[in-house]
């Protein structure tokens, strides 16, 4: 476990077991040149780790993760085998600590640690506040949820996410809306994926509307399922990347995992199953109705979409939206809003998706 005290100063220098960061550290360092004119006289809060080979993994290749860490939160870290100190403000020194803390239990129950989970870690320790819709409006953010499939281990990277995983857990029905890379789709598959796993549900059902995304595909060759599979990767992409391959080959084969157009569900009543609709904003209020109807006894459903990128042709509407408004209210029924602050595909990601929000309304439709 980790031991935090606030001693003596840690005056020793970095381990020598990486070369220097010329990039990382670097650029963090030039952003506190004032914070350590004011903090240098202070003590450090000082962390103690027991096992420094877990220490090594936590401070990242050539102290990259302990690099975001000094440049998010505006503090100077020093390490000395397995003693960490920090220095800076108060507020940020403990969030550092906490975050340090943290990732370090992740790694001794076996995770795998990067940047980005880095970045998940503090975003969660800086956001005490809700940023939930749901029915419950005062419920409070709960702690990094995480997903266990045999593969892999899945922890929620935003306060966002860690209140979808909770709702996936408590209503039969949850609607997930947001813009693009904020882990929607992949969370609702590895959620099913373990599901499926631990026995909790039978099938394994997910779905899309095979709709164009503006362009013409025109004819394709080969049988039903090389016509819609292009339709349908991603999907394919998330199941193979919480379950092992064979396990994803077997359960197609035997029927256990499903994935299948929108259109092949209709007439059919699904039990005992977890079913995922995918780019729901796609689907027309019909469709919609018809999909939700297709919920049978002792399953789950999950909704995904983004309604800023409908790719429906002229003259039709959206079901998504209409749906989440006509069934606001009913119990076993979440939504969660996702926003553009909750991106974790990259950084880079999210700044797209705040300058299309804020972009001036010139009547272009922008898909």
């Amino acid at each position: 476990m980790a031991r935090t005290s606030s001693g003596s100063p840690v005056t020793s220098k970095t381990s020598g077991r990486r070369p220097p960061l010329t990039r990382g550290r670097k650029a963090a360092a030039d952003k506190r040149a004032s914070l350590a004119s004011v903090n240098g006289r202070e003590e450090p809060l000082v962390v103690f780790f027991d096992d420094i080979r877990l220490v090594r993994d936590l401070l990242g290749d050539y102290d990259a993760n302990l690099a975001v860490l000094e440049d998010r939160l505006g503090i100077q870290a020093v390490v000395n085998g397995n003693v960490v100190s920090l220095r800076g403000p108060e507020h940020s020194r403990e969030t550092a600590k906490s975050v340090l803390e943290q990732l370090y239990g992740r790694l001794a129950q076996g995770e795998m640690i990067g940047v980005g989970e880095v970045v998940g870690a503090i975003r969660h320790a800086r956001t005490p506040e809700p940023v939930v819709e749901a029915n419950q409006r005062d419920a409070k953010v709960p702690a990094a949820q995480q997903i266990r499939t045999r593969k892999r281990l899945i922890t929620a990277r935003t306060p966002s996410q860690s209140t979808y995983l909770s709702a996936l857990q408590a209503h039969d029905l949850v609607f997930a809306t947001g813009p693009a890379g904020t882990g929607k789709t992949y969370l609702a598959v590895a959620f099913a994926a373990s599901c499926l796993e631990s026995g909790k549900c039978d099938r394994l059902i997910l779905s899309r509307p095979a709709v164009e995304a503006g362009e013409r595909l025109g004819f394709l060759p080969g049988d039903m399922r090389e016509k819609v599979d292009p339709y349908l990767r991603p999907l394919y992409d998330a199941l193979y990347d919480v379950l092992a391959p064979e396990r994803v080959e077997r359960g197609l084969a035997t029927g256990m995992i499903e994935i299948a157009p929108l259109a092949f569900m209709r007439g059919r009543t699904l039990s005992h199953a977890m079913i995922i609709l995918d780019e729901a904003q796609n689907c027309t209020p019909m469709q919609i109705k018809m999909f939700l109807t297709r919920l049978g006894e002792g399953s789950k459903m999950i909704v995904t979409g983004d309604p800023t990128q409908v790719d429906l042709p002229t003259g039709k509407d959206s079901g998504l939206l209409e749906a989440i408004g006509i069934l606001e209210g009913i119990d076993d029924i979440a939504h969660m809003a996702f926003t553009g602050r909750d991106v974790v595909r990259r950084e880079l990601v999210g700044k797209i998706v705040d300058a299309y929000e804020v972009a001036p309304k010139r009547g272009e439709h922008h898909g």
